[in-house]
């Protein structure tokens, strides 16, 4: 288990962290770009649980940990060993978890622009940051070995808060469709 005694270490205070390997790099290097942008995203996931009860707030509270496995995976650059990694059970969980909160609601006609209740408002801005988390991990990928499943595993969460901004907008019923060419 964790333990954190020492919040304050002073040791970025020069531009470099570490990593869960200990090597040290910069605050702007593309692997702790990719880590923040998942940190991000498992904050935005908090915003949305603001809205949420029940089945789907367990849910989210699952996908809360799992970014923080993606963030463990993502400290650690290397293959396999000891360390905690994403798997193919991780993008499995979200995709039944995305089929089952899709089950309940009506095919769209049109595309969803973000709004409608708060919660789904929230919900959107989640799918955007992990969408933003993916693309991060997927630039880290062009220049370092990253595991497949951590894009896997991104592309599929922004998914999942698609639909379930669906759900909070009373099954669709608020949902705030698109009307092109209405735009100011």
């Amino acid at each position: 288990m964790v333990r954190l005694d020492v919040i304050v270490t002073r040791g970025g205070d020069r531009g470099e962290t570490s990593l869960g390997d200990n090597a040290r790099v910069r605050k702007d290097a593309p692997r702790i770009e990719a880590i923040g942008a998942v940190d991000e995203a498992n904050a935005a996931v908090g915003l949305v649980r603001l809205h949420t009860e029940g089945e789907d707030d367990a849910l989210l509270a699952r996908v809360q940990n799992g970014l923080f496995d993606l963030g463990a995976d993502l400290c650690v650059p290397g293959e396999g060993g000891e360390r905690l990694r994403m798997t193919a059970a991780h993008v499995s969980a979200l995709d039944a978890a995305t089929a089952k909160v899709n089950e309940g609601l009506p095919p769209l006609t049109s595309f969803v622009l973000p709004g409608g209740t708060p919660g789904a408002a929230a919900a959107h801005l989640a799918r955007t940051v992990a969408r933003r988390a993916e693309r991060a991990v997927v630039r880290l990928s062009a220049e370092e070995a990253v595991n497949p499943e951590a894009v896997r595993y991104l592309n599929r969460l922004s998914d999942l808060f698609f639909v379930l901004s669906r759900r909070l907008n009373g099954n669709g019923a608020s949902d705030v469709l698109w009307r092109p060419g209405s735009g100011a």
